[in-house]
């Protein structure tokens, strides 16, 4: 069976073509896609998606299904996060995806988010122990913790790398007030999740976490073999952090390269987060998973299919 799934953040719009095994639930990618229409920009401030955003989903998804119609697809998924939980204007949108596409968005709770975030992470992974995933987000930051499949913890703050730069780092590069404001607030939200957790592996994944290990391997463009399972310390972290801090969004794409594009004005506070986040738990090190919330949809929906 080819399944496509199609993950709409805040951020991004990714797409997952693949074969999928119903006895043993294997998931083999076949084509990946990303595009970065950016649907959630100013979402929180004015409550809504607005309709030059919509015109670039738009665009994007008349891409997609092309591609999806080259492959054939069995079973088309569409997952929507927290950029259709804050706007109003949600189900309009997913009224006009139905008409034009005939694709069903279904946009999933922030536990529901949580949950697709950790099964996709752990997809591909043959020994589940004790795990702990990190999904940086645009506009939020999920953490979950289980025992192979069974999730037994999990949290979230409304902050991401979108809305974080958004409503705090407002200058390019960010001025130090700014970024000490920043890191406050995200230990001060981090400081009321459950430190007693003892993983045998962290994973990290979403945007974020595959641009800083691009930066960390030194690529210019993505290149899933090497990113995938790359590990990043936290001293990389302070190391990247203390890189970043001093350049424009300008500076970040000329230095960075390619890989950045679209994403070279928010990298920092998503760095910021990350760092927060391995300081609070006292980890040393995270594994970076290219999978993600497009794998858990599968995931569910052949749970569902049983």
């Amino acid at each position: 069976m080819t399944i496509a799934s199609i993950d709409i953040g805040t951020n991004t719009v990714l797409l997952l073509i693949a074969k999928v095994d119903y006895s043993t639930r294997r998931i083999v990618p076949l084509h990946d896609e990303y595009r970065m229409p950016r649907i959630g920009y100013k979402t929180k401030q004015t409550g809504i998606i607005s309709s030059d955003r919509l015109i670039l989903l738009n665009d994007v998804l008349k891409e997609y299904s092309d591609i999806i119609n080259s492959y054939k697809c069995d079973k088309v998924i569409l997952t929507g996060t927290n950029a259709f939980r804050m706007a109003s204007n949600s189900d309009y949108i997913k009224k006009d995806i139905k008409k034009s596409f005939s694709y069903d968005l279904k946009v999933i709770s922030g536990e529901e988010e949580a949950e697709y975030a950790y099964l996709g992470a752990i997809s591909n992974i043959n020994n589940h122990d004790n795990l702990l995933v990190i999904d940086i987000g645009g506009s939020s930051t999920e953490i979950i913790y289980g025992e192979g499949f069974n999730i037994l913890y999990k949290n979230s703050i409304q902050l991401g790398s979108v809305s974080g730069t958004e409503q705090f780092l407002k200058h390019s590069p960010p001025l130090k007030v700014e970024i000490e404001i920043f890191s406050d607030l995200i230990k001060k939200m981090f400081s009321g999740f459950e430190k007693n957790l003892y993983p045998q592996k962290v994973i990290a994944i979403a945007g974020t976490a595959t641009t800083l290990a691009c930066m960390k391997l030194g690529l210019k463009e993505f290149e899933e073999n090497k990113v995938n399972k790359c590990i990043i310390s936290i001293h990389d972290m302070r190391s990247i952090i203390g890189e970043l801090n001093s350049l424009t969004a300008t500076e970040i794409l000329a230095k960075f390269g390619s890989v950045m594009n679209g994403r070279e004005d928010i990298i920092f506070a998503g760095a910021i987060i990350l760092q927060q986040f391995m300081e609070h738990f006292g980890i040393d090190h995270i594994m970076v998973s290219t999978r993600g919330i497009r794998y858990g949809a599968i995931v569910k929906y052949l749970e569902s299919s049983i």
